[in-house]
């Protein structure tokens, strides 16, 4: 198997033509341990367990019987199969149900204890080898071309046009055209939900290769996985060759978390530092217990400055065009390039971990003790965020190891400002301890990966690893209900901030008003309602310009912390004391950081622009309402008190539709048939904006009493 794909559009129709395998071909392949008899045997060898199962399912057609999955082992270690069996459909006998009882027409039974079966072994080399091998069957062989014999095979029709084999012109026609066009059909109508921009494909070949049949496997997973979830988003671009260059996917959960923590985003392309793993990026966020979120991930087989572009624009596709305000990479060049041509209104900053990875793996080559300066460094970069203190400690290091002239430190230095802590960059993804709570992140993944793994492989990880962090969430939801955090003292201050703020989020702001004692106000100028302060932290002879407003108390600090965490810095709290402003004012208190982060909703609402156009006014309505059910089903699935909330909810609003629609005059806004909806929908140049109403709020407790529901009346 390949992993191209036959990617030829049809003049007529916006369907993938895929080419697939002729049935006679599969009973005379000699490939993946197939003999030319069509018969498998023991000691037959596979490049993985996937192949085993094509290659099983090739016998079963040939034979006339088909295949199911039986057990399966795994490494405790490393994750990889270790074994698996594969058994004919007849195997072992229907469990006995309780519901069978009370029912008056049985099932009819279809199982006949067959011990037709293969066990395939991973052997020390990687490759797969079978090792038990039961060919008789106790029932009889039934018709090839029988429905019941095509189950598992159509699996593998899928699998295969995806990879693109193509069907031989050589032997006898086993099957007429219109079967051929069937399967066609077939395979298209499985994969129809592919959304492939062919504008953005390639114009080069990819720089790294796939792996045999790496691409249809995860297709086909990625298939399965929309089946279970209709909102699971994927997309791939391929190269100049219809090879599959890089993929992308992102489910409903990590759109929702996007919409609520989607201000600053982290780019995880740490994959650079080992070329033996598979290029997986990924976008990680900080959620409002400030624990790490990932919002999207993908698998760059190229990272051109084409590839990067195409990233970029399938990910704002992918949240709605939603922008992050800021973007913290790698300060690779090609990334660079993207992010301006497209994401030039986002702040782009320097991944300070990623920047202290490529730094050490290439001054390992440089430094001899180099044990030794990765921790001076790391301490370095992490503990001070004081300029003064980190210039000095910086010059000191370059000192001790003889670096003053080396090319990448004093870049380093010289974009200082786009990194550092001293300067508030990066601070946004620091936990308490100090460390990047994205390093950890990447670092939990990267210990399940190794050189071995596919494409299917690195995306089940990637969900064990989503999933852990989801747990931790609701941990942390668990824990915020129970407990409340420690103050400091018995201040009005901090204990207005510990019954808004998250427990994570109150202590990161009672750091700050820690600072804030320290803090002197040296110097007070200007007239009227604005004033200009001078503060400094005592000790220390950096000082900062704080900007007072008397008229509506806001406050403009220069260190910038607001702006670049969400949090006020101990240099405004001073002065908001000194004009005994005993809460922080709500202006500066961010919905991210709060206990109440996921009740309503966060989009800003947008003016349509193209009103003279009423299909791409409908086509924008009915996205944004697909959008924010979508929300609503994801978080109400969660409890049952919600759920059946949501659904009395939803009956009032569907009466409500209804009776705006018979009032309403036809002529009014364009909504007079289906067909409007649809063809709008179907626009390629629809513009989805979104309105800032928030969802009705659940009562005080957040819960739900039937009895104190409002009446909705048609809006």
């Amino acid at each position: 198997m390949s992993d191209n794909l036959d990617l030829n559009l049809d003049e007529d129709c916006s369907s993938l033509n895929f080419a697939l395998v002729n049935s006679s071909q599969f009973s005379n392949s000699s490939k993946d341990g197939v003999n030319s008899g069509g018969a498998l045997k023991i000691g037959t060898e596979f490049e993985s367990d996937e192949h085993a199962y094509i290659s099983y399912n090739k016998y079963a057609k040939t034979v006339g019987f088909s295949v199911r999955k039986d057990w399966v082992n795994r490494s405790k270690v490393h994750g990889l199969v270790v074994s698996r069996k594969f058994t004919c459909s007849k195997e072992g006998y229907r469990r006995k149900d309780k519901r069978d009882l009370n029912m008056k027409k049985h099932r009819k039974e279809t199982r006949t204890g067959c011990l037709a079966h293969m066990i395939v072994t991973r052997q020390p080399y990687g490759k797969y080898r079978v090792t038990h091998f039961e060919a008789e069957h106790n029932h009889d062989n039934i018709d090839p071309n029988n429905s019941e014999s095509q189950l598992s095979w159509r699996e593998i029709h899928v699998d295969q046009a995806a990879e693109g084999e193509v069907p031989s012109k050589s032997g006898t026609e086993s099957s007429s055209t219109l079967e051929l066009m069937n399967r066609k059909f077939e395979v298209w109508q499985s994969l129809d939900y592919l959304a492939m921009d062919f504008d953005n494909s390639l114009q080069s070949e990819r720089i790294r290769d796939m792996k045999e049949g790496e691409a249809g496997c995860l297709l086909r997973y990625f298939q399965r996985q929309h089946i279970e979830n209709p909102s699971f988003i994927h997309s791939i671009q391929v190269d100049i060759d219809d090879k599959v260059s890089n993929l992308f996917w992102a489910d409903d959960k990590m759109v929702v978390d996007y919409d609520h923590f989607g201000d600053v985003v982290c780019l995880d392309t740490s994959y650079r530092m080992n070329k033996d793993l598979q290029p997986f990026v990924q976008f990680i966020g900080v959620n409002h217990h400030n624990q790490a979120v990932i919002f999207a991930a993908a698998l760059l087989f190229d990272d051109t400055v084409e590839s990067l572009k195409w990233l970029f624009n399938t990910f704002l596709e992918a949240m709605s065009g939603k922008k992050p305000k800021v973007i913290l990479t790698d300060q690779d060049a090609a990334i660079v390039e993207a992010i301006n041509s497209i994401l030039p209104e986002t702040s782009h900053r320097i991944c300070v971990w990623q920047m202290y990875q490529n730094a050490l793996k290439h001054l390992s080559l440089v430094v001899k003790d180099i044990e030794s300066f990765s921790n001076d460094f790391r301490s370095c970069i992490y503990d001070y965020n004081n300029e003064e203190a980190f210039v000095h400690v910086w010059e000191c290091l370059l000192d001790k190891y003889g670096l003053q002239q080396n090319d990448r430190l004093r870049w380093m230095f010289k974009e200082r400002e786009k990194w550092s802590i001293a300067y508030d960059r990066n601070t946004f993804f620091l936990d308490m301890k100090g460390s990047h709570v994205a390093e950890d992140l990447s670092n939990n993944l990267r210990s399940y990966l190794n050189s071995d793994q596919d494409a299917l492989q690195i995306y089940k990880i990637f969900e064990r690893v989503v999933d852990e962090q989801r747990l931790k969430e609701i941990h942390a939801n668990d824990e915020m209900t129970r407990c409340m955090p420690r103050l400091l003292g018995n201040v009005v201050l901090l204990k207005h901030a510990s019954r808004i703020y998250t427990p994570k989020a109150f202590e990161l702001f009672q750091k700050e008003y820690e600072k804030c004692l320290n803090v002197l106000v040296t110097q007070c100028n200007g007239k009227g309602v604005l004033l200009e302060y001078k503060v400094s932290t005592f000790g220390q002879a950096q000082e900062y310009t704080v900007t007072f407003n008397s008229a509506d108390d806001t406050v403009v600090c220069n260190c910038m912390k607001f702006e670049n965490v969400g949090f006020l810095c101990g240099h405004a709290l001073k002065v908001l004391d000194n004009w005994n402003i005993k809460v922080v004012p709500s202006r500066y208190i961010l919905k991210r950081w709060t206990k109440d982060t996921r009740l309503g909703r966060v989009r800003n609402s947008s003016e349509f622009t193209a009103k003279e156009n009423s299909k791409l006014v409908v086509a924008s309505r009915y996205e944004n309402l697909c959008r924010n059910i979508l929300k609503i089903s994801a978080r109400a699935a969660e409890s049952e008190d919600a759920f059946q909330f949501a659904l009395r909810r939803l009956d009032e609003l569907i009466e409500g539709v209804e009776k705006i629609l018979m009032l309403k005059d036809e002529e009014g806004q364009g909504i007079n048939s289906s067909s409007t909806v649809l063809n709008g929908f179907e626009s390629e140049n629809a513009e989805y904006f979104y309105d800032e109403k928030e969802l009705e709020d659940l009562g005080e407790d957040n819960g739900v009493d039937g009895t104190k529901e409002k009446e909705n009346a048609a809006p």
